[in-house]
């Protein structure tokens, strides 16, 4: 599961940014145009970012045709990030999910074609590390769905997987831990993995873009720098949580700072 989607025009990897999911009432009249019909805010979103991630997914079974029908609805180059369904890692041992990882993985993810991203595995908060049990639930990921291949980021949230072992054993796997901006849970980061995957947290209600322009431009730059050097690599960064009001214009601004 090595190597970054190259942009065929530029030659440049990918630089995915957006928001959690698209369906959020404080955002109607501030993001949305006042009067925009709930029916069309996908359609409006995926045209002013380039990503969504899917906290739905988390919580429900979607059919095939919805999958499809988010295809159909956004524009060529976006993306989806999806939330694996929390039976599959809300469990005490995670070497028994493999019918769970298969149910999600076979719902119809794949009609997303070319607008999946990456999965995110979302951990309990109190879901510690323990190296045979986490291994056995990567060797259940598949690599691929009906020919697509597959990127997954592992969202882990405690301290315990603050070690070169998780490290090492995301990298056997071709896995990518969550790199998190946020009071709560411990930020994970791979220098080496095949993408970056941000979720940004501490947006805050006094704060127009949620964080501060400066505070933008360094997350910019530590974006410029995954997409550059000699190992360039494709970026997803959702604002997400925190002040989520303010999601859409911090996204926005991060945008505007890399354009």
């Amino acid at each position: 599961m090595s190597g970054a989607a190259v942009d065929s025009a530029t030659g440049r990897p990918h630089i995915r940014v957006g928001i959690g999911g698209w369906t959020f009432a404080p955002w109607r009249g501030s993001f949305y145009p006042p009067g925009l019909a709930q029916a069309k805010e996908l359609h409006y979103a995926s045209r002013q970012l380039t990503a969504i991630e899917v906290n739905g997914t988390f919580y429900s079974t979607f059919r095939p045709a919805t999958f499809a029908k988010w295809h159909d609805e956004t524009p060529d180059g976006f993306m989806f990030s999806l939330k694996a369904h929390r039976l599959v890692t809300h469990r005490r041992v995670l070497a028994t999910a493999g019918d769970a990882i298969a149910r999600f993985v076979g719902s119809g993810i794949a009609q997303l074609q070319g607008k999946l991203g990456p999965i995110v595995w979302q951990f309990m908060p109190s879901k510690r590390f323990e190296e045979a049990d986490f291994e056995a639930f990567l060797a259940l990921l598949p690599r691929e769905v009906d020919g697509r291949r597959l990127r997954h980021a592992l969202d882990v949230r405690h301290e315990s997987f603050a070690t070169p072992a998780f490290i090492a054993l995301a990298r056997r796997y071709g896995c990518v831990p969550v790199c998190t901006d946020s009071e709560k849970f411990p930020a994970m980061a791979d220098a080496e993995a095949d993408f970056a995957y941000l979720r940004l947290m501490r947006s805050q209600a006094d704060i127009p873009t949620g964080y501060t322009p400066e505070a933008i431009a360094q997350w910019a730059a530590g974006v410029r720098a995954w997409t550059g050097g000699e190992r360039p690599r494709d970026v997803f960064v959702y604002f997400i949580n925190g002040a989520k009001e303010r999601a859409p214009a911090g996204a926005l601004e991060l945008l505007r700072q890399l354009a």
